[in-house]
């Protein structure tokens, strides 16, 4: 195989659960993130590939890894994608967290308990926000709010494809003390709605995740730039509506997601919201001015 791009699934950044370089973007910013959002979703789609064999997925990662280096110049994503690196002299090191990530999700199918399952995120979602406030040039105070909304959002995924991804690829993402605190296995979530004892796990673990979210709550208005604060908020206000609907259904029978036109309102509602709480931390900042400065 020539370019790791053969095995795309054919998903898009259009098609993700929250915004991928939207609108709200400047422009001069989207072309880095879209170079690592295309480099990761080839990676992403290589360790879920229905049918290669896992040897050869390790082997396409890391020939991924070596194009982003400079070591190999076979998969186009990884070209562009360095380049674009080096024209910010932004690091490579966010690419290749994730890389670790799709190389456990080949190699590892459960997880613990809550904090491995954090551990996973730490490379698996963190390092997207990171390199997103990297390219907008932000400070990295803003990292520990970045980290608990990227976590969050993975784990919003992880609980949505949860029957999906135990049927289609032996993944199971549902920590396994909270699955035993609750009397369940992992044959749980191959039903066609989820016994009583996996709901409770389920909403509990979409409760814990809620709780999470809100350490974020204070990242859009952290973020210097303006427009990425805004899309920053955005995502934020879709995640926790995604996290109260999972407090209250069954992922394994219900479509837990939003449709274009809830999409569209919560959109609308966090670039307000977003421009309010930076307009009233902006009245606050200088209402606290020292007179004469």
């Amino acid at each position: 195989m020539n370019d790791a791009s053969a095995l795309r699934s054919g998903k898009g950044h259009r098609d993700e659960n929250f915004p991928v370089a939207s609108w709200l973007i400047a422009p001069r910013h989207r072309g880095p993130i879209l170079a690592f959002y295309n480099f990761v979703r080839t990676a992403d789609d290589i360790a879920d590939h229905a049918t290669l064999p896992a040897e050869e997925k390790l082997e396409l990662l890391d020939r991924l890894d070596a194009g982003l280096v400079g070591k190999d110049d076979s998969d186009a994503v990884a070209v562009r994608l360095r380049g674009e690196l080096a024209a910010r002299n932004l690091t490579a090191k966010h690419a290749q967290d994730l890389l670790a990530a799709f190389k456990l999700d080949v190699t590892k199918l459960r997880y613990r308990d809550w904090d491995d399952l954090i551990g996973y995120c730490s490379l698996s979602a963190m390092p997207v926000g990171r390199f997103v406030c990297d390219v907008h040039g932000e400070s990295r105070d803003c990292w520990p709010a970045n980290d608990a909304l990227c976590a969050a959002l993975q784990i919003i995924n992880h609980l949505q494809d949860c029957k999906a991804d135990y049927l289609n690829l032996d993944r199971v993402y549902v920590p396994q003390d909270a699955l035993a605190a609750n009397g369940v296995t992992v044959e749980a979530l191959d039903a066609p709605r989820a016994s009583p004892p996996l709901l409770q796990c389920l909403h509990a673990l979409a409760g814990r995740t809620e709780r999470l979210l809100c350490d974020s709550d204070d990242f859009p208005v952290l973020i210097a730039d303006r427009r990425l604060g805004l899309e920053v908020s955005v995502i934020n206000t879709l995640a926790h509506r995604l996290t109260r609907i999972l407090m209250q259904r069954d992922p394994l029978s219900d479509r837990v997601h939003l449709p274009a036109p809830a999409i569209a309102g919560f959109t609308i509602a966090g670039i307000v919201g977003g421009t309010l709480r930076r307009l009233g931390r902006r009245s606050s900042a200088a209402s606290h001015k020292p007179r004469g400065v």
